[in-house]
């Protein structure tokens, strides 16, 4: 049985992390690398960093961050923001990241993650996709949240898979920030539709919503920021608690 994945995001901007509620009210969390090496020293099994201004402000993600970051790491690395070409994800992958995570790019280009598939392997190429619910449906959002399109969130989802990602990191904007545990049922019909690894994001607030995800959904990962920025829970904890619960966890 394959272990279950406890992942920090690192959401930048200005250089700096961050962290909001619902994609907006950010606050300063402290320094990328700073954080990555506790992360990693904590015994987090991989890390996201996102920059979540890039596409809005059109410029390319910090590629001389990530390389800082990936110095302090010894854990897969997945970095997003801004990256819209195969040039794009070849300088990330060369600055030490290990995946490269697509949302905006894919939308308007989705040939883009067969592409990538076939010139960097599909375990680089992860599909983020960020879903708010809109009466029983979910609607896509782009450019960090500030763009709805008129795409539904589960064919998306679908769409991708098909098209060559490896992964998809699904986040759920109306649980974002709130502490109030990730949408199980998003997640489950996610995850029936996917025949590749998922990871949960948006919501996570206590010990027991990493468990409800992993119980009763079969998503590969969870993915949480504000938790472990600010030292409301710590990932060692965390695990301790999951294997309590029978929860595979690598430790």
């Amino acid at each position: 049985m394959v272990s279950k994945r406890i992942i920090p995001c690192l959401d930048i901007k200005d250089g700096r992390v961050v962290k909001g509620t619902n994609f907006i009210n950010l606050k300063d969390a402290g320094s990328a690398v700073e954080l990555s090496q506790v992360y990693y020293d904590e015994g987090a099994d991989e890390l996201v960093f996102l920059d979540i201004s890039a596409t809005e402000e059109k410029r390319k993600t910090l590629v001389s961050l990530v390389n800082d970051i990936a110095s302090v790491l010894r854990i897969p690395f997945t970095v997003g923001g801004g990256i819209s070409t195969l040039n794009d994800i070849e300088k990330l992958l060369k600055a030490g990241a290990d995946k490269v995570s697509l949302n905006t790019s894919i939308v308007k280009n989705p040939l883009l993650i067969t592409e990538a598939s076939k010139q960097f392997g599909s375990q680089a190429i992860v599909a983020a996709i960020d879903v708010k619910k809109e009466n029983t449906n979910y609607k896509v959002y782009v450019k960090g949240g500030k763009e709805k399109t008129d795409i539904d969130g589960i064919e998306w989802c679908k769409k991708v898979n098909e098209l060559g990602a490896g992964e998809i990191l699904l986040t759920s904007m109306d649980r974002d920030g709130t502490k109030d545990g990730y949408d199980i049922e998003l997640l489950k019909t996610i995850v029936m539709n996917a025949t590749i690894p998922v990871i949960a994001s948006g919501g996570a607030g206590k010990l027991e919503h990493f468990y409800e995800a992993f119980a009763n959904t079969d998503v590969d990962a969870c993915l949480a920021a504000s938790l472990f920025h600010y030292k409301e829970l710590s990932i060692k904890d965390l695990k301790k608690y999951l294997l309590s619960k029978n929860i595979m966890v690598r430790t």
